[in-house]
């Protein structure tokens, strides 16, 4: 988990989000006015919602203040999950939610100029839940989207 701020008109908006490793899928994610612990929350809350990670999963994220935080550290805790967090400075140990957010900046943010945040957020939310998950093609998953991964692995197994 990572975040990123938009810029709109009316101010910044900042994006948290929780990606699954094995799929490359965005599971969790929300915005806020602030990059604070709340906004990592509440992405981490939804991530939890619809996976229901097994306990011992590992949650990696960089040392920000909002993944320290001892909030966070107990919501972690209560959710069994094992918190990994990037050495300083290092943000290869963070290579594959980096990369998402370079995606995100390349083939949306960078070439809109957003009026307000909540059309920043629209925009943010069709990117995230219907192309990114759903039609971009990752080398990394033999070319096939987090969705027809997710779908053929659930038939193999």
């Amino acid at each position: 988990m990572i975040w990123v701020a938009t810029p709109t008109q009316q101010g910044w908006l900042y994006l948290a989000a929780v990606l699954d490793m094995y799929s490359r899928r965005i599971i969790g994610w929300a915005m806020s006015e602030r990059p604070d612990q709340a906004l990592a929350s509440d992405a981490l809350t939804m991530a939890l919602a619809r996976r229901h990670p097994p306990k011992e999963t590992i949650h990696h994220s960089d040392q920000g203040s909002q993944y320290t935080s001892k909030a966070y550290q107990q919501q972690l805790q209560a959710a069994g999950l094992i918190a990994s967090m990037s050495r300083k400075g290092m943000p290869y140990d963070n290579a594959v939610m980096e990369s998402f957010f370079a995606s995100l900046k390349q083939e949306l943010t960078h070439h809109e100029r957003f009026v307000d945040r909540d059309t920043a957020r629209s925009q943010v939310f069709d990117y995230i839940e219907s192309f990114y998950n759903r039609q971009r093609l990752h080398s990394s998953l033999d070319y096939r989207s987090p969705e027809v991964f997710e779908s053929m692995a659930r038939v193999t197994n």
